[in-house]
């Protein structure tokens, strides 16, 4: 049992022929009708009109240039900066946990994207003085840029340059980032009329998986993005980091 498409899972295959959206009422969504059986898929894979129908409702972008996609997969090769990062993660946990109950988001989808935004992070870029030069459009461990601030209300379009640099400093703070990436799932959740339970199980419903993924290819606008994230959402190591009993060493002489 899996699901056919993202068109499928989300709804969507009634209102798209020849990669064309046809008028009429969008259909209701049922986790259930999702599923079709005898029929696999690579849940990070994307049809063609699904590509054409996320362009036409997000912008997002496609493939990631080979050469790129080359030089990220070295990085995720190298051990010190693997534990780095897992290192950098283990001190964002508690608020990713806090903000998975807030909004109902899967925290391993949080700590998927946060672990591979913080592992290919530029140089620098979190330094205040960078930030506020307006060299990098996106801050913070998320990967977030001022137009998701504007898109979650909580930014003037028009804002001016003490607002700005308010938002950036915002963008800056960890908690406050991972806040806003999971504010950020949860508008895209309501944009595709999904739940945020659907983000949950993804090992075992197909449906969700694609979710999921697509949740992911939103985030970042690379196709070879969704691939990586449902890996880090299933690596031991960061479901250990997660869902694992943190306690103070005790002291010997206790």
């Amino acid at each position: 049992m899996a699901c056919a498409s993202l068109l499928t899972c989300l709804g969507l295959a009634g209102l798209i022929r020849d990669g064309e959206p046809q008028r009429g009422p969008r259909p209701a969504l049922d986790p259930e009708a999702a599923l079709v059986p005898e029929q696999s898929s690579n849940p990070a894979s994307f049809t063609p009109a699904e590509l054409r129908e996320l362009q036409r409702r997000f912008g997002v972008h496609g493939p990631q240039p080979r050469l790129a996609q080359l030089f990220t997969r070295g990085m995720d090769q190298l051990s010190p900066l693997r534990n780095h990062t897992v290192n950098r993660l283990e001190s964002l946990r508690p608020v990713v946990l806090r903000e998975s109950r807030r909004t109902g988001v899967n925290p391993m989808l949080l700590a998927a994207i946060l672990f591979d935004e913080l592992q290919h992070a530029k140089p620098g870029e979190d330094l205040p003085l960078a930030a506020h030069s307006g060299l990098f459009s996106t801050h913070g461990p998320a990967q977030l840029g001022l137009s998701e601030m504007v898109k979650q209300g909580l930014l003037r379009e028009d804002a001016g340059p003490q607002e700005l640099q308010q938002a950036r400093e915002q963008l800056l703070d960890p908690d406050r980032n991972v806040a806003l990436l999971a504010g950020k799932l949860s508008r895209l959740l309501a944009s595709l009329d999904r739940p945020a339970s659907a983000t949950h199980g993804v090992s075992l419903n197909p449906a969700h998986a694609k979710t999921a993924a697509t949740l992911a290819y939103l985030h970042n606008g690379k196709l070879d993005y969704p691939t990586r994230i449902l890996r880090y959402m299933q690596d031991p190591e960061l479901h250990g980091l997660i869902y694992g009993q943190h306690r103070k060493a005790l002291s010997p002489l206790i």
